[in-house]
């Protein structure tokens, strides 16, 4: 796997190497050992799904507060999204800063959220699948979220907003 670290620190773009021959394809999207030789320890606690009808929607931002903070590991394992991890770490240079990638089930690249960031992203087709790794298990109570339009973060989405939850789309502003 190659791992390309985004200008905000401890996120990565993970490009997973496919080996191909006459049988199809096969690559390796998780091994604890080259994670950690990228400075990410993370232990997967659970693993989801997200599946998407429409081109449009939008999923995030959300994040787990402590004692429940998790790390995320996500793919589009079928269809395009525009994944946006948002810094919400205090001590980071980066806070309140945002990083964007398309993930597809083309292109096969993972990002890294770690703990302290806001995760979310918009579908850009129809019938898209998301799968997450997570190192926490899943806590209620301890759900966060941020909002997608939030002035504060300025995210740049690559097109409209057609499906969004009413808890989504209602967080209230962030203030550092």
């Amino acid at each position: 796997m190659r791992f390309v670290e985004s200008e905000l620190p401890g996120v990565f773009l993970i490009e997973p190497e496919p080996h191909v021959d006459e049988r199809g394809m096969f690559m390796r999207t998780w091994c604890a050992r080259e994670f950690a030789e990228h400075g990410i320890a993370m232990t997967v606690r659970q693993c989801s799904v997200s599946v998407n009808h429409r081109r449009g929607t939008l999923r995030g931002m959300h994040y787990q507060a402590p004692p429940h903070a998790e790390a995320r590991l996500v793919r589009c394992t079928a269809g395009a999204i525009f994944d946006v991890i948002v810094d919400l770490r205090p001590v980071s240079k980066s806070y309140c800063q945002w990083a964007g990638v398309e993930l597809t089930q083309e292109n096969r690249k993972m990002a890294f959220v770690p703990e302290g960031c806001a995760h979310g992203f918009l579908t850009l087709v129809d019938n898209v699948e998301v799968f997450y790794q997570m190192s926490e298990f899943y806590s209620a109570e301890n759900a966060r979220g941020v909002r997608w339009n939030d002035p504060g973060f300025s995210i740049k989405w690559p097109g409209e907003v057609a499906v969004i939850s009413e808890r989504d789309r209602n967080y209230p502003d962030f203030h550092r």
